[in-house]
């Protein structure tokens, strides 16, 4: 079960038998919560402190033991269909090999810093292998001991926590139990303050990966990381790396985050399999980053507008202050003015946010109708509605997304699909995230002050609906154009997360599809025809499912010579996709100043609007979502329109 996995997902602690032992309470867990019973819990936390004093007793000896790196050996960690250890001498091969693995890692990367130090300074003594491989396994004790220190640290009520959490998100992956100090935590991020490294983490398949780099944080402001990327170390200036694959998240955050102005060294695996090491300067995450910004698109054809929306923020406290809704509106009348032909709002790694914002929002484009049905855990049904008849933008619109647009992203794009307003181009489905949580103060539940301070709640309390009736549950939106991304064949929307809701649907509301591009299908047909036969298109999908194929191996060479072999294959073969860094298309970008500020802009605003302009240069993404709109304005030009339907 997921208690289980949460507990030793890795398989380090636990023997066979343990988990035989537990078997019989399989079908008593729920009878027990009903109960107020915890036995099924204290067999499991004490078997596992017993478990762990065993390791914590025996891991030491095997690190006094030189490891052989030119013995043929393998490694698999798939920790879903791995055996648990029969015994704890079958325990202890099993931490030898992972040891193993460790310190091979550690010793090729130490002998290739020592070859260039050579290569710089020919009078410089190299170590010996014999010297890097007990370099690297001191190392890796130290690493241990730290290990074992911050799991010794860990109170009777953290795991239970865990055991908590494991029972609440059977129901769905967003419902959970926030202790006291972890809702403290969750309301210090929902009011903005962001401080560390400037991204999102979750841990999956025993991966700590990133989720969401924050615009304005020092990650996306560097280019350092990317979504998919799993950190496998982290160490701090002039300190040793700890391997943090074997944390629990919270722990694991800990290390990664930190005063702003210090740096921390990230040993990252990237998404398609390659190793190397990032260095983070912390910093404050500068919201402003996660406000509207747009661009002008210009070539031969005519000027373009683009419109990118990181999230879709508010300020719950005054509406009438700055809001994702009321600035988008003031971009779209700015881009107006510019006289632009056609407007493309770019949604992708979009998360989501205000429901409010997406509902006047999505009024922009369309006269006045239903946007979005929601319906509580209660079976009541609401649907919202725009009520202001008006269009702020009415000409040719692309929407573009992508597998991490959810939520709020997936109303807005849904509504304009359903609608047949915008065109939606990129991945071959957003996240899929159709649900609503709220969060409940436990100590408002149970009164009187027993038990203390007892946290909070998160539940899933309501779910989205289109307005066609389908949930943007788990289907998500999916594009009328797709291009594949590298995360294409990669689980990671809201159906790969464990217990999910399902999908299904409710009555349609009612409303009429719009008519305000006629020259709908074809530009949809035309858009299909250039990327079928594009060699960026293809190669980017050969990426993809090379990236698919490198993360579904979870088998390691431990002898160094076939660990190198491998390396060194999989740096060539990823050399052959550096052609698509290469793509520039030939539109002239000009980026706006924020329709809201009444200021010039500052010289770090200034480059960071060159930085983003030289990026979408090199947006192949963007580049189509143009074609688009080109072939979207031929219905204002019906002979125009039939020449190109020869071609």
């Amino acid at each position: 079960m997921n208690y289980l996995e949460n507990l030793d997902g890795q398989h380090r602690f636990f023997l066979k038998s343990d988990i035989q032992s537990f078997e019989f309470y399989k079908n008593r867990i729920d009878d027990e919560i009903k109960g107020t019973e915890l036995t099924f819990f204290e067999l499991t936390y004490n078997i596992l402190m017993q478990r762990m004093d065993q390791v914590e007793g025996f891991y030491q000896s095997i690190l006094e033991t030189p490891f052989d790196f030119s013995k043929k050996e393998e490694i698999n960690l798939n920790f879903d269909e791995a055996p648990y250890a029969e015994n704890l001498a079958d325990l202890k091969k099993s931490w030898r090999k992972r040891f193993k693995l460790d310190a091979l890692e550690n010793f090729a990367s130490l002998k290739e810093e020592e070859l260039q130090k050579a290569k710089k300074d020919s009078t410089y003594t190299l170590l010996t292998d014999m010297e890097i491989e007990a370099k690297v396994r001191e190392g890796i004790k130290e690493n241990i001991d730290y290990f074992f220190e911050r799991y010794n640290d860990l109170d009777r009520k953290d795991w239970f926590s865990i055991y908590v959490n494991s029972i609440v998100t059977q129901f769905d992956p967003h419902t959970f139990y926030l202790a006291p100090e972890d809702k403290d935590r969750f309301d210090m991020s929902m009011s903005g303050q962001f401080e560390g490294i400037g991204a999102r983490l979750s841990k999956r398949n025993q991966q700590v990966k990133i989720v969401e780099i924050i615009s304005g944080g020092p990650v996306w402001r560097d280019e350092l990381l990317e979504i998919g990327d799993a950190i496998i170390k982290v160490a701090q200036e002039g300190e040793d790396p700890v391997d943090i694959s074997g944390m629990v998240l919270d722990e694991a955050v800990k290390l990664i985050k930190g005063p702003k102005g210090t740096s921390v060294y990230l040993t990252v695996k990237r998404v398609d399999g390659t190793i190397e090491e990032v260095v983070v300067t912390r910093d404050v995450v500068e919201l402003e980053e996660t406000y509207a910004k747009s661009s002008l698109i210009k070539d031969d054809s005519g000027v373009y507008g683009l419109i990118e929306l990181p999230k879709f923020y508010i300020n719950f406290k005054d509406y009438n202050e700055r809001n994702a809704a009321t600035d988008v509106k003031k971009e779209l009348e700015q881009l107006k003015q510019k006289k632009v032909k056609g407007i493309i709002l770019d949604l992708r790694n979009n998360g989501g946010g205000s429901l409010k914002t997406v509902v006047d929002m999505t009024g922009y484009f369309i006269d006045k109708g239903p946007i979005v049905q929601v319906k509580s855990t209660g079976g009541r049904k609401e649907v919202l509605k725009d009520e202001d008849p008006g269009i702020v933008w009415e000409g040719p619109l692309v929407v573009l997304v992508n597998e991490f647009s959810a939520s709020a992203s997936e109303i807005l794009a849904a509504a304009l699909q359903d609608y047949k307003r915008a065109i939606i181009v990129g991945s071959k489905q957003t996240f899929g995230k159709g649900t609503v949580q709220n969060v409940v103060d436990l100590n408002r539940m149970i009164t009187g002050g027993t038990y203390g301070d007892l946290g909070a709640l998160k539940i899933t309390t309501d779910k989205f609906y289109r307005i066609n009736g389908g949930s943007t549950q788990l289907e998500g939106v999916k594009s009328d154009v797709v291009i594949p991304d590298r995360y294409a064949y990669v689980d990671m929307g809201e159906k790969d997360q464990d217990n999910p809701l399902a999908w299904d649907k409710i009555t349609p509301a009612n409303y009429t599809a719009l008519q305000l591009m006629a020259n709908y299908d074809f530009a949809l047909s035309r858009s299909k025809e250039r990327l079928q036969s594009n060699s960026f298109v293809n190669l980017v999908d050969e990426q993809a499912q090379w990236v698919k194929q490198q993360q579904n191996d979870y088998s390691y060479p431990l002898g160094y010579q076939d660990y190198k072999q491998e390396l060194e294959s999989n740096k060539e073969y990823a050399e052959r996709f550096k052609k698509l860094s290469e793509f520039e298309s030939s539109y002239e970008f000009q980026w706006l100043p924020e329709a809201t500020s009444t200021e010039a802009p500052n010289e770090v605003v200034t480059e960071k609007r060159k930085r983003w302009q030289n990026s979408l240069k090199k947006d192949f993404y963007i580049a189509e979502a143009v074609s688009i709109l080109k072939d979207l304005t031929y219905t204002l030009q019906p002979e125009r329109k039939i020449t190109q339907n020869k071609n």
